[in-house]
């Protein structure tokens, strides 16, 4: 009876959410919208929240059709905060690249400023 039940409440929280009409990039319908993750401290709080959630659902062993429904909802908030992590990655490589163009030119000012910059955020990357 537990199939049953647990084929019940998927179905009941998959008719209570209205789906969306357009395709991501590889042809799925978006029909879960995820978390914000417009700062990096969003991005990854988020990360280290749904990673936890994640974590404690695959631990269970014997997944069910509850848990994957579960599963599939956590990852549109996961999939945002990679693409916001990616996204200052990207402007953090581009930071660096400043350090090492100053230090080549003897650019004391362009290195300090660009460092400060870049050590500033790749902490946030780093911190336990």
């Amino acid at each position: 009876m537990k199939p049953m039940h647990s084929i019940l409440a998927i179905s009941i929280m998959l008719s209570s959410l209205s789906f969306t009409a357009h395709a991501s990039d590889d042809k799925r319908p978006d029909h879960f919208q995820g978390q914000a993750s417009e700062t990096l401290e969003q991005a990854l709080a988020n990360l280290n929240k749904f990673n936890a959630q994640l974590a404690n659902i695959v631990a269970k062993g014997q997944l069910e059709p509850a848990d994957m429904a579960d599963i599939h909802q956590l990852t549109y908030t996961l999939e945002v905060a990679l693409a916001k992590l990616n996204d200052e990655i990207e402007e953090l490589k581009d930071v660096l690249e400043e350090v090492h163009k100053g230090s080549e030119m003897m650019q004391f000012e362009r290195v300090r400023n660009n460092a400060e910059r870049y050590l500033s955020t790749s902490q946030k990357i780093l911190k336990p």
